[in-house]
């Protein structure tokens, strides 16, 4: 049987060649016998190449060398590197071989200079041609670009192959599948380079069967997958660890538990030792269908096989455990984790949380500090106070964070603001101001994020001389305040009846380097609106018009919402019609507010176009609308209802009132 091999494979070998007998030359061919019989025929492009005393055919290092310096010259706008090279080859009395331009190609740096001098070979140095060798390193090379056109570059470079009549190998077949596996167009080109396959008369070799797994696994088709493992099995191929541990977590992903149990036995069986991160897929199966008890053998399995559990595999397996509310076993496996140096992350902490929170046990949450107090810092003391505080848990979130602040000396700026929230929603607004106070004592600055979240928790419970003292702080100390802090200004003093000052707010704010948005002039019309100014109302909804900014929904609902209550229906009515004009929706508040003003006034008929216009729109009543439908087919007077259908609008209301 004979084998064919390229030069640059040969030359490489040079050194191992103790093993061959002997190497003849004829006809432009170098054969080489082996010991063991075989014959390896080398096709050799000049008769005149310079071999070895066996008669390998050697590249010319100083050519290499040489063409390598010329083609990485420093740019320079008075030459031209390719220019220079062809001048350079013309001095030579042999060309350039296949096995020498691979080797220039694996010199090159840059991928753009790489494919120049690919292209350049066959169309400037005479009789040259690439073999298998040469489009493989080019292909090689292309496999390692980041370039956006790299798959159309190479599915080119795959036709020029193909239409020249040059018979790829494996390797060309097992570099297209690691380029083209994960790409969008996957499976059709997948698809193509098996196809080479059988064009070229090729054998799927253990490589590239690994390959193809690989690629259907980045892929996403784990069913694909599994056909090419239960192939190479039949083959008698053995996957190593990295493959199996790829297609374990494939199977895992996809929920086939049973695959991956079967996987996993036969990897054993094949004299594959399972690694630390197999057993951590197989621990987070177990996990994941409540087998806690199993997963502790595995992991239990896994430290007798020597195996040191790393963060990834200590967290999967908490996970599991506290899956099963089982903080007991939780807690243990955390200590055990600790004592073994292993740093706990934010990951870890959550999970341990949750557990302890879902079994009302959070308590023990200075049990696990206590246990990991070597690694307690700033930025998982504030985590733990962030998590507390988005889970409603204030006065755990409040005890924590007073630790964290007797602890260290510099402060979280995260866990700070997350402590004021917390505080804030809470109603515990002399806290927060406190706290507010207080935060520059650890070296953190206040921001107007933190100023806004006050000012709107006292805005909420209209303690206008906190707002007052509070804004006085402001300015005085800093930090300027933003659009935001001036919209939840104006806003907190209409809430509370105070027209002067929101009027006085939203003077301040223009005359600052902010200017007035949409949301600061919604919050004066309210204020003025609902507190019994309405012309002064409108003007300001004329003014930004004038302004350029275009009244939102909200504008328009809270304008048709005081007039409406002032019993000026006409101007509510012309309102909504201007901005069905304008291009603005209403939304269900905006057609409630409309029609709960007309059914108040007795406009029957208005209110029941009104409600088929709403359901031309699309929207869906909520039960403000149900209770205005129900006051108009029952009449107000009545105080009992009953559940029966609309005689004006077919639907089935219910007695909300």
């Amino acid at each position: 049987m004979r084998n064919y091999y390229c030069l640059h494979h040969l030359s490489l070998n040079f050194r191992r060649l103790h093993h061959r007998r002997f190497a003849t030359k004829y006809s432009g061919r170098v054969v080489v016998e082996a010991d063991n019989g075989r014959s390896f025929a080398v096709e050799v492009d000049a008769p005149n190449l310079q071999t070895d005393v066996r008669g390998y055919a050697l590249p010319r290092r100083d050519l290499i060398c040489k063409v390598t310096r010329i083609l990485q010259s420093p740019p320079s706008p008075s030459s031209d590197p390719f220019l220079d090279l062809s001048g350079y080859l013309q001095t030579l009395s042999v060309s350039l071989t296949p096995s020498e331009a691979s080797e220039v190609l694996k010199s090159l740096k840059s991928t753009r200079l790489a494919l120049e001098f690919f292209r350049f070979c066959p169309s400037s140095i005479p009789k040259f041609r690439h073999n298998s060798f040469t489009y493989n390193r080019i292909l090689l090379i292309l496999s390692k670009s980041s370039s956006s056109d790299r798959f159309d570059i190479v599915r080119q470079i795959v036709d020029e192959m193909e239409n020249s009549g040059v018979r790829g190998s494996i390797s060309t077949v097992n570099i297209l599948i690691g380029i083209f596996g994960g790409g969008s167009e996957g499976v059709q080109e997948l698809e193509r380079c098996l196809g080479l396959v059988k064009k070229w008369e090729l054998r799927l070799n253990c490589y590239t069967y690994k390959c193809v797994l690989q690629a259907y696994l980045r892929l996403n088709d784990s069913n694909k997958a599994s056909e090419v493992y239960t192939e190479m099995r039949r083959r008698g191929y053995k996957l190593d660890i990295f493959a199996y541990n790829m297609l374990l977590d494939a199977l895992a992903k996809d929920d086939k538990v049973d695959c991956v149990y079967k996987v996993f036995e036969e990897m054993k069986r094949k004299h594959c030792e399972p690694a630390e991160y197999t057993y951590t897929i197989m621990i987070r199966v177990t996990g994941k269908i409540g087998k806690p008890n199993e997963s502790l053998a595995l992991f239990q399995e896994m430290l007798t096989k020597g195996c040191t559990p790393n963060l990834i595999a200590y967290n999967t397996m908490i996970q599991a455990l506290a899956k099963s509310r089982m903080v007991d076993k939780t807690i243990f496996l955390f200590s055990k984790m600790v004592e073994n140096n292993c740093r706990p992350n934010e990951f870890t902490y959550s999970v341990i949380l949750n557990v302890l929170a879902a079994e009302g046990q959070l308590g023990r949450l200075d049990e696990v500090v206590g246990l990991s107090n070597k690694y307690m810092n700033k930025s998982i003391y504030a985590y733990l106070v962030r998590t507390l505080s988005k889970l409603g848990h204030a006065s755990e979130a409040h005890r924590l964070f007073c630790n964290m602040w007797s602890f260290h000396d510099k402060g979280d700026r995260d866990a700070c603001l997350s402590m004021l929230e917390s505080l804030c929603d809470a109603g515990k607004t002399t806290e927060a101001l406190d706290l507010l106070n207080k935060v520059h004592e650890k070296g953190i600055s206040t921001d107007t994020i933190m100023y806004n979240t006050l000012f709107s928790a006292l805005g909420k419970l209209k303690q206008i001389s906190h707002i007052h003292d509070l804004y006085e702080k402001m300015k005085r100390d800093g930090p300027s305040p933003d659009i935001f802090t001036y919209n939840i200004l104006i806003s907190s003093f209409g809430r509370a009846g105070r027209v002067d000052e929101a009027v006085k707010m939203f003077e301040e704010l223009e005359n600052s380097n902010c200017k007035p948005d949409i949301v600061s002039y919604n919050s004066l019309i309210n204020c003025l609106g609902k507190n019994g100014d309405l012309d002064e109302a409108h003007m300001r909804f004329k003014e930004m018009q004038e302004k350029g900014l275009n009244p939102d929904v909200v504008t328009y609902s809270t304008l048709i919402e005081c007039f409406g209550k002032t019993d000026k229906v006409e101007m509510a009515c012309r309102l909504f019609d201007e901005m069905l004009a304008e291009g603005c929706c209403p939304n269900i508040v905006t057609y409630n507010i409309l029609l709960d003003c007309l059914e108040r006034c007795g406009r029957t008929a208005e209110a029941v176009d009104l409600y088929a216009k709403l359901k031309q729109q699309g929207l869906t009543p909520d039960s403000i609308t149900y209770a205005v439908l129900d006051r108009l087919q029952s009449g107000s007077h009545k105080t009992v209802r009953v559940r029966r259908q609309s005689p004006i609008t077919g639907w089935i209301v219910s007695p909300l009132r």
